[in-house]
Formats: C-alpha cells, structure tokens, sequence
C-alpha cells in the first residue's frame, strides 16, 4: 500500500489508487468535471491538476496518476492555482450565459468551480460556439452548446448501461456528443446521465422549467416501481412531487436509477381517486365514508373473506387488511395477483439469498426465465459487473437483449431437469456459483430450480447462490405476512367479500363476492369494484417495504393526499369500527408495534433477521417458456399508466411510434 504526502499530510492508500483519490483521503477537494468514481478514467478536462514530487515541472491529472510511495502532492500551490484558473478560462470560453434559465442551476458543478476556481473576469471577445441541439428521447433534454466534452454520458452509457448509444462525433474544437443517429436513447437506464452531467447540457425533459432546487422540499423514501429497493428522495412543492432522484445506498442501488422510478411520478397527480364510491345501478356513484362503510357492513359474509395485496402497498397496510379479514373471520390472503403458484412454505426458497452487491462477486451465472433488464434493472447492472470480472452468464427463456452476452440454451423448462455439459462444467469450476429464477419459471421450475442447489452446489461457507427475482415492492412484505394462499389467487375467487388493496393487474372477472377496492389510482381495480375507497400513494404516507433479498426499508411521507383520501391503515381502522370489530390500534406507531410482534424481522432496517434456512427440496420440470412477465417496461403499474411521461416512453421506444419535434 503506497504511502505519501499530501499539502504535508502523510496518507497511506490501496494499491492502485490514484493521485486524487490520495488526495481525498487527506482531506483534500480536488476538482474535476470528467472524473466520476463508477466510471473509467478520461483525463478529458485537466481540473484536477496538482503539482507532484518527483516529476516534471509542470501540474498533472491527479485522475489518471497512479499514487505511488513517497510522491509529495501539493494541491494550493501558485503553480495549481494558475492551472485550474487557465483550464476553467478555457472551459468556459465557448460556454453560453445561461445560468438564469438552466435547469442545472444551483446544482452545477461548472457554477460551483467558476467561482471557487475561476478566474473574476473573462479575456475572450471573440464569437462563441453554438451546437444544434441533439434529440435523445423522451426523458433527456439537450442543449449541447452547454456542453464541455467530459464524456460521461458516453462511458455511463457503455459500462453502466451497456447500451452504446451515446458517443462522439469531430475532432477538435468541432466535437459533439450525440446520440446514434440522433434516434431515442433506448436504454432504461438513460435518466442518469442527467446527474452525470456536470453542466447543464443534459437535463431532465418532464422537469425542465418546473422549479429550482432550492424551492423544493426534499423526502427521503423508496421507490415501489420495483422489488429492488431504490433508495430515492422525492423534490415536492405544495400537494405535488415534481421530480424523483436517487439516493445512494452500495448496497441496493449504488447511485442510479431506471427511467420508471425517476419520471413515473407526473402520473401521481392525474387519474386520482379523491373520494369514496359505491356502486349503485352499474355506475359508481360518489358517497361519504360513512355510507361507503355501511355498504361493506351490509355484505352478508358468513366469514367468507379474502384480502389481495397489490404491487405497491406497504406492509403496514396489508397488516392493517389482514387484521381486519382476520376479525371478521376470514383467513385468505394473497399477493400473487397474476395467478403465479410457488411454495412458501420456506421463504429462503424465494429470496434474492446473494444480495444485490453480492452478485458482483459471482463467477458463473444461470439465468432462468427471467429478462433481468426490465425486471429488475439494477440487478442487470450488477451481472454486468460480474461479466467483467470474468464471470460467464447462460440463459433458460426466449432470447432477449440483456446488454451483455449470454448463451442462450433454448427456452424448454425441461432443460433445469438434465443441464448441458457446458452448464455443468462452467459450474463445476467456479467458487461462487449463481442461479437467478424470474416469474417466467417460477411457477413451473420453482421445484426443479431448487434441485439446482446441490445439483450444483450453489451453497458454500458465506455463499448462497439461490436466488429468485421478484418484480412487485410489495412481494417479498406479502409473504413474510403470509399473503399466499395455497391454492394461489383462485383460492379466493368464491369469496363473498374481497378487499383489494392497489390490486390493478387482478383477473377481476373470476371474482364472484362483493369487491372492496382501496386504492389511490382509477385504473382497473377501481373500474370493477363494488365500493372504491380512496387510499394513498407511496409518496403520500409512510411505509415498510421489503426488497428481494429481504431488506427491510421505510419510506417517509412527502405530500399529502387529493380530496378525502386517507392513509391505508387508518381506512380499515375507521372501518372496523363501524363493522363491529375495532382494531387494537388507532396511529401508526401503534399499528407498527402489533405488526413487529406478528413478524419480529420487520422491526429493524437492514437484511431482515430471518431464518433463510434452505429446503432440501427438488423437483422435474417441463413445458416452455412463452415469454416474460413483464411486455411493457414502462406501463407495470397503475401510476405509471397515468403518466404522461411513461405513455410517452412506451409508445416511442417499445412500440417504436415516432414523434416530431416542434421544428420539424
């Protein structure tokens, strides 16, 4: 490990780091506008110069100077401080006066260095250069007149996104970055290049001239658009999120997030519920809570009641519905809207047991039945890193583009039953093994994926190689409360009484009994209903979440509620008064306490304290693999249907419809 000097600070850094990471670990700022920590070393823009001993008499790219023993950096000598004045005067030469009407504003590491680094006045009177602006889809905006060359949308795009689809074109003084063909970006992943921008050349096109940063309150929460987790924090002004950005958490999501959990939230505002309905004569007429209430009482029951869990609900809720269903003398509950039917019975069998960061470190990778790309984004991002590191990735499914190479071994279910030598071989050899099961196996492989474990011996000490990718926030909550049934959905599909809690994606048709719908969105749940109450979204209230690999999150309201909605928990609360069988709670807090003593690993964040203990279980599979779960990556969920932005996105870059720009 090299040791050296920074500004006189002795520092001791791994081998193989670099001159501006020793600089970091002394304490030291350095600035820099192409130097990102997840993405390789350009030393494109020369800000992080410093004066290095031994070396040549002149400043170097700490960037891309590897720390060495006994160098002497000095970071604030005259020599630097010329440097970085020089380079930011060229920097700025042909950049324009936009500042009062860039969305980057206040958040622009080019305004930040200026003036921390910049010289107070300007020498160049010559003409500026001007870029013709770029189109790259419906999530990024470009005004590439702004931009500085940095290239890190370019390598986000090759190393991160894995589709290379952002590049540059000229040399010189003449070079633009653009997009293939200037054609949509088709990466899910796009919105981040967005925050990588360290000017204002790429921005947010649903948020553009919204509002300032500094107008903004921000909510620290967790995104529900799928299973993994994402630690986000929302930006609201007044009753309304304006924009979502993702926090960062080494654990579940590093820094990024898909283009679902950043611009889903315009659908958050539109096709609300804001009160309740009853249906009356075929059409749903609007009513008081408490008359809404008194037609759920009137239900003649006879203890035939059922509660189905949504994609998106907390657990709080569904703990909520469950004690309710209970108390009136019901025992079904489910989660598993699409119909899908694995065991439960050991929840180790379902669980994500590698852990997101721990894909990383696999060496050999089974992908069965599942297009990781869209059904879990942040998990793809991970493979890929994997793949780099050598690890070798074959696939069970129709073939999908999964923006790495797989081998793909034919889409027959069968094939878990007898794997190819190739399989076994690749397997064989690697220390750590992985098998990854998506929704398009689990109902028929589930049994014949479990035999994989000794077949291929995917546990080993501090390794579980098992893993099951779920696609709903409200999965993996459901089960650890027992929201499956037997027999799966169709087990309460004679139930005289249902309550739905955000179920949009049910076959409502098979249900015969009484429909409850709570919910926060009319999409399909609240068009079948027989009464509909208004519930809240994730961002209006806060919840317990429970990702893939069964980590506990809570998330925290930002805005409040349209109309008469009101928080889930506290509808059945209010409801069971008036169905003659009172909760034992009346807050949050309350609620919490009973639900950790029904399931003490919800109690404390972090991977929960459970027994992940697996069944030594087995099975044979058969039939194919028609397809994925998932048809449209952006239009899951009901607040992604209401979104403008999302419509958008599902239109152009998975139906391929184009869309004329202004001037054209």
């Amino acid at each position: 490990m090299p040791k050296l000097k920074v500004d006189g600070i002795e520092v001791e850094v791994p081998q193989g780091a670099t001159v501006l990471q020793a600089c970091e670990a002394a304490g030291k700022e350095i600035p820099r506008f192409c130097y990102h920590e997840r993405l390789s070393i350009a030393g494109n823009c020369r800000m992080c110069l410093v004066e290095v001993k031994p070396g040549p008499p002149k400043p170097q790219a700490s960037c891309a100077l590897p720390a060495a023993d006994n160098q002497e950096v000095f970071t604030t000598t005259p020599m630097v401080k010329n440097a970085r004045e020089g380079i930011m005067e060229f920097l700025l030469i042909n950049h324009p006066l936009d500042c009062p009407i860039c969305d980057q504003g206040g958040e622009c590491d080019l305004q930040d260095q200026s003036v921390a680094y910049g010289r107070g006045h300007s020498r160049y009177a010559e003409n500026k250069r001007a870029v013709t602006e770029k189109y790259m889809g419906p999530i990024v905006k470009t005004i590439m007149t702004r931009c500085i060359q940095c290239t890190r949308c370019v390598r986000f795009a090759e190393e991160v996104a894995g589709v290379e689809e952002i590049g540059a074109i000229y040399r010189g003084e003449n070079m633009q970055i653009t997009s293939y063909l200037e054609e949509a970006v088709t990466s899910e992943l796009s919105g981040n290049v967005v925050d990588l921008c360290p000017v204002g050349a790429l921005t947010s096109k649903p948020y553009a001239y919204e509002a300032r940063p500094w107008e903004l309150k921000k909510t620290l929460t967790i995104d529900v658009m799928d299973a993994v987790g994402t630690n986000i924090r929302l930006d609201s002004r007044g009753r309304q999120v304006l924009r979502c950005v993702p926090r960062i958490n080494e654990d579940v999501n590093e820094e990024w997030a898909h283009d679902k959990t950043r611009h889903a939230v315009d659908g958050l505002v539109r096709r609300r519920l804001d009160r309740p309905y009853v249906r009356q004569g075929g059409k749903l007429v609007p009513v008081s809570w408490d008359e809404a209430f008194r037609a759920i009482a009137a239900v003649d029951h006879g203890c035939s009641v059922a509660a189905v869990a949504g994609d998106l609900v907390d657990c709080e809720t569904m703990y909520a519905a469950k004690a309710l269903v209970r108390a009136l003398g019901g025992d079904r509950f489910e989660g598993r809207q699409t119909g899908m039917d694995y065991d439960t019975s050991s929840l180790a069998a379902v669980n994500f047991n590698t852990t997101i960061a721990g894909t990383e470190r696999a060496d050999a990778i089974l992908l069965v039945g599942t297009n990781l790309r869209w059904e879990a984004p942040l998990v793809n991002t991970r493979v890929r890193k994997a793949i780099k590191k050598g690890a070798k990735v074959f696939a069970i499914g129709p073939e999908t583009e999964l923006t790495y190479k797989a081998e793909w071994l034919g889409d027959d279910l069968s094939l878990l039953n007898d794997l190819p030598q190739a399989v076994r071989d690749a397997f064989g050899g690697a220390e750590r093994p992985m098998v990854i099961v998506g929704g398009a196996a689990l109902k028929g492989g589930h049994g014949a994926a479990l035999g994989l474990v000794a077949a291929l011996g995917l546990i080993k000490d501090g390794w579980n190689g098992f893993n099951v990718v779920h696609m709903a926030a409200a999965r993996m909550g459901g089960l650890m409360l027992g929201y499956a049934a037997k027999g799966g959905i169709a087990d309460l599909h004679d139930a005289k009484l249902t309550f739905f809690l955000g179920a949009d994606e049910v076959d409502y048709t098979r249900f015969t009994g009484f429909k409850v719908y709570v919910g926060h969105h009319g999409d399909a749940g609240a068009h079948h209903a027989d009464v509909v109450l208004p519930g809240v979204s994730y961002a209006e209230k806060s919840g317990t979440y429970v990702n893939l690999e069964g980590r506990v999150q809570r998330g925290e309201r930002a805005v409040f509620a349209p109309g008469d909605a009101r928080e889930d928990w506290s509808i059945f609360r209010a409801m069971s008064d008036v169905l003659g069988c009172t909760l034992p709670f009346d807050s949050l807090a309350g609620l919490r306490e009973e639900m950790f003593a029904a399931v003490p690993a919800l109690r404390h964040q972090g991977l929960a304290q459970y027994d992940w203990t697996m069944p030594a279980v087995g099975g044979s599979a058969s039939g194919t693999i028609a397809g994925y779960p998932i048809k449209d990556f952006y239009l899951t969920n009901a607040i992604c249907r209401a979104s403008p932005t999302m419509q958008r996105c599902s239109a152009e870059l998975v139906h391929g419809q184009d869309f004329a720009e202004a001037a054209e």
